[in-house]
C-alpha cells in the first residue's frame, strides 16, 4: 500500500507568513456566507452588488471566491466598508485529484501575494486554451461565433462554461443554461473539454502560500460514492487541507451529518492531530436561486467552525498590551 504523505498542515493563518486576520466585533452577528460568485467570474452581479445583495440578506461575514481570480475583491471591499459587512478575501482554485476536478476556496488570502498571483495566471492559461477547444467544439456543431460571444459576455471576468451557457441561450440555440449544459457542456458532452488542472497539493500550497485557509468546497457535488469521498478528504487532510465545506446551499440535514461522519473518519486516517474545520457557503451566482441564496445555510452548533482561525487572531489581538 503506498504510503500517505506526510500532514504538512496550516494550524493558523499567522503561519503562513501575513499577519493575522482579526475579524471585528459584529462579523457573526448576523449570517454567514463564505462561498459566492460575481461578474469577475461567472456571477451575473457585480462585486458591489453582491455586497448589497448580501447586506440585505442579513450576511455579517462574507468571502466573495470567484473561480481563479481576486479582480473582485477590491471593488467588494469598497462596498462592504461602507455597507459595515466584514470581506474575507477568497478564491476558489480549480485543481484536480488524480484525474477528478476538484475546487478548493481560499479564505483569508493575500491577494498580491506572488504565490497567488502564479496559481492564477496558470489557470488563466488553461482556461483560455480551454474556451478555444470549446469553441471550435461549438462551431462544428454549427454554432458559429460562440467564442466571441462567451468572451463578450464574459467582459473582463474569467471566462468559463456558463458563459458559452448564456450565450447558447441568447443566441436561440436552447431555452435556459441548465439545458445548454444538458445538451452541449456538461460531462461527456461536446463542450466537455478535460483540462490539466494543478494538483490538489499544488493548489492547497498555494493557498497557505496567500496566507490563506484552505478548503474543500462543495464535496457533496463531484457525485462520488462514500468511499471514494472518504478517500479523497483523507488526501486532502494529508496534504495540509485546512477545512471542508460542510454545508453549500440549502441541504438536506442527512446529507450533512453523513458528510461531517466522514470529516471525521478522514481525519483519523489521514492521523491528523486536529479534526477538520467547517465552513459553509451558497456558491451563489445569481438571483432567482433560493436554494443558493446568500446567507441561505447556517452550520450546525456541534461543529468547529472555520471562523474560529480569525475569532482567535482576533482574541489574541486584542489581549496583546500596547
Amino acid at each position: 500500500m503506498k504510503a500517505r504523505p506526510s500532514i504538512a498542515r496550516v494550524a493558523n493563518v499567522a503561519t503562513a507568513g501575513m499577519p493575522p486576520v482579526a475579524l471585528p466585533a459584529g462579523a457573526l452577528e448576523g449570517c454567514v456566507d463564505l462561498h459566492c460568485h460575481s461578474t469577475a467570474s461567472d456571477g451575473i452581479l457585480s462585486p458591489a452588488e453582491l455586497v448589497s445583495r448580501a447586506k440585505s440578506c442579513g450576511v455579517t461575514l462574507l468571502s466573495l471566491t470567484d473561480h481563479d481570480t481576486v479582480a473582485g475583491i477590491a471593488e467588494a471591499q469598497v462596498a462592504a466598508a461602507a455597507a459595515g459587512v466584514t470581506l474575507l478575501p477568497g478564491i476558489e482554485l480549480s485543481s484536480r485529484w488524480g484525474k477528478q476536478l476538484v475546487h478548493i476556496v481560499g479564505l483569508g488570502v493575500d491577494t498580491g501575494s506572488e504565490a497567488l498571483r502564479r496559481a492564477i495566471s496558470e489557470r488563466d492559461g488553461l482556461r483560455s486554451e480551454r474556451a478555444e477547444h470549446i469553441g471550435a467544439r461549438l462551431e462544428k456543431r454549427g454554432f458559429y461565433g460562440a467564442l466571441d460571444g462567451a468572451r463578450r459576455l464574459a467582459g473582463d471576468g474569467v471566462l468559463g462554461r456558463p458563459h458559452f451557457a448564456r450565450w447558447l441561450v441568447e443566441a436561440g440555440h436552447v431555452e435556459d443554461t441548465a439545458r445548454a449544459f444538458k445538451r452541449y457542456l456538461g460531462a461527456g458532452k461536446c463542450g466537455d473539454v478535460s483540462v490539466e488542472w494543478p494538483q490538489l497539493e499544488e493548489t492547497i500550497a498555494a493557498v497557505h502560500g496567500a496566507g490563506g485557509c484552505a478548503v474543500l468546497a462543495h464535496p457533496l457535488k463531484y457525485g462520488m460514492t462514500r468511499t471514494r469521498l472518504l478517500r479523497l478528504m483523507t488526501d486532502f487532510c494529508a496534504v495540509g487541507g485546512d477545512a471542508v465545506e460542510l454545508l453549500c446551499g440549502r441541504q438536506n440535514p442527512v446529507q450533512t451529518r453523513e458528510l461531517a461522519r466522514l470529516m471525521a473518519e478522514a481525519a483519523q486516517a489521514a492521523e491528523r492531530p486536529t479534526a477538520l474545520l467547517c465552513s459553509l457557503g451558497s456558491d451563489f451566482h445569481q438571483p432567482g436561486q433560493p436554494w443558493r441564496e446568500l446567507g441561505c445555510t447556517h452550520l450546525p452548533a456541534d461543529v468547529e467552525p472555520v471562523w474560529n482561525l480569525w475569532q482567535t487572531s482576533a482574541n489574541a489581538t486584542a489581549a496583546k498590551p500596547d
